[in-house]
């Protein structure tokens, strides 16, 4: 049959009963697969930008990459609330032939940049721009921390974690001082406390409100909404955003006012979360997002690096300055290890 490519609008994808499923949610996906994830953020965070799919079928089978389209060429269909991105397929056993039909595809913007990609993918997809004739690279740019569970329960967990860290929330727990409460509903007030306490947080200015509180209104229509709020005398000084989804627990947001930090609200409420994604949401997995913050080393246990991908067509004359400079790098990092990152060296 042959495989056959085109680029879809993101509302255009909804009326593609195949395409709904592949991006809908189900028993093992992910938020930031989905295609609701993917128009939310195209609304809220990215207005103004082309924001596609680039579509592989053959047959039934189907692999889709979502990108966005821009002066630079054509980059990654995520923001920073994205933990990841990447493409998906329905038939792994074909997944090679799609790739590369999707990458050929992309051929007339002349350059894709897609980051902070899962390492299985990064090569695949890699190896498909390379078979496909692009040229470049895929290298680690973050780093993603999880916790795998294996079957334990929450106290065969938190009895092989730091003693500093259980002492704290043992102490801290037994002044009680501070109240835990955990809501898996969308409610005016606890939202309206998420966001008082961040902005009292060491945190940065939230980048886009209006994204975080509609995607936390979908989340808990689904039942997958885990909002965890601290009070001290009836007063909220910390919470916390999580979504549970796929068998794993996803930490979008925490925060606490700088104000009450001798009590430990945030650590307290973190670990009471902890608690119930694993005794009473049963998943398998907890991620922690991107970034290499020294506290979360103290809550999970693997770290996997996320990938980006820069590569570029060799006819696209407007992109020669960057294939220069790719290839300096290059021959730099050849005489002086560790080596550039390969795809063969990244799966």
């Amino acid at each position: 049959m042959g495989v056959t490519v085109y680029h879809a609008d993101l509302r255009e994808a909804q009326a593609d009963p195949a395409l709904a499923a592949l991006l809908g949610r189900s028993p093992v996906s992910t938020p930031f697969d989905r295609l609701d994830w993917l128009m939310l953020l195209a609304e809220h965070c990215l207005p103004g930008t082309v924001c596609k799919l680039a579509v592989a079928r053959d047959g039934d089978a189907l692999a889709v990459l979502p990108f966005r389209e821009g002066p630079g060429g054509a980059a990654a269909l995520g923001t920073w609330y994205s933990f990841f991105v990447r493409p998906l397929t329905n038939d792994h056993a074909q997944a090679s032939a799609l790739f590369e039909a999707l990458a050929r595809s992309l051929a007339p913007i002349g350059a894709v940049q897609l980051a902070p990609l899962p390492e299985t993918e990064a090569a695949e997809l890699a190896k498909a721009f390379r078979t496909a004739g692009w040229i470049g690279v895929a290298e680690p740019c973050d780093t993603n921390h999880v916790l795998v569970l294996k079957g334990r329960s929450f106290a065969e967990y938190w009895a092989a974690q730091p003693s500093a860290l259980r002492e704290t929330v043992r102490r801290k727990t037994a002044r009680g001082k501070v109240a835990l409460r955990i809501e898996t509903a969308f409610r005016e007030a606890d939202w309206a406390a998420y966001e008082a306490i961040y902005a009292k947080s060491w945190k940065p200015e939230e980048g886009n409100p209006q994204f975080l509180r509609a995607f936390a209104e979908a989340e808990s229509a689904a039942g997958a909404l885990r909002i965890g709020i601290a009070e001290i005398d009836r007063q909220p000084v910390a919470a916390q955003f999580w979504t549970v989804e796929g068998g794993t627990a996803w930490i979008h947001k925490l925060a606490h006012d700088e104000a009450h930090r001798a009590h430990s609200p945030g650590t307290l409420l973190t670990a009471a979360l902890f608690r119930h994604v694993i005794d009473e949401d049963r998943v398998h997995t907890v991620d922690f997002g991107t970034g290499n913050d020294a506290y979360k080393c103290d809550w999970m246990e693997v770290q996997r690096p996320r990938f980006a991908l820069r590569f570029y067509r060799p006819a696209a004359v407007g992109h020669w300055p960057a294939l220069a400079r790719l290839a300096a790098r290059r021959m730099l990092r050849r005489s002086s290890p560790p080596a550039l990152v390969t795809p063969q060296a990244a799966g």
